[in-house]
């Protein structure tokens, strides 16, 4: 593992621990921000009013109560985008890494010339990079 890959289970422990914070971790600002909302959302479409009502700033005891009430329509909906939170921070990772590992936007297993500058796959007839418009020595571009 080089040291631009990420550990998959870790932003997926991330992602347990708090939801977006897998993508934090990953450097996916606006992944993180839309899984942040997500969740804030979703606790208040499902959650009743009255479970806010309840809570009194500094008072564990009654924040305790009000949600050990809380009725399986309220949760499972809050479990379901924790869970799928955890898979998208799990499977955004691995697909990081295999960009990393052989280079965005080059297809897995090409077998063509690659740029020194960039390591994209780079086109035969060409004598500059179009990914990334490096001039090419007859040499690199074999």
């Amino acid at each position: 593992m080089t040291s631009t890959q990420k550990r998959p289970w870790l932003a997926a422990v991330f992602a347990f621990v708090y939801p977006g914070l897998g993508h934090v971790y990953l450097r996916k600002w606006l992944r993180a921000l839309l899984w942040f909302g997500l969740t804030i959302a979703t606790a208040f479409v499902f959650i009743p009013e009255s479970t806010f009502q309840a809570v009194e700033p500094g008072n564990l005891q009654a924040a305790a109560e009000a949600t050990r009430n809380l009725g399986l329509d309220a949760v499972l909906p809050i479990l379901a985008v924790q869970a799928i939170n955890i898979i998208d921070a799990y499977w955004t990772a691995i697909r990081g890494n295999r960009t990393v590992s052989v280079g965005p936007d080059v297809p897995v297993g090409s077998n063509g010339a690659s740029c020194p500058h960039c390591g994209k796959e780079l086109e035969e007839d060409l004598d500059f990079c179009h990914w990334c418009t490096t001039q090419l020595d007859d040499d690199a571009a074999k």
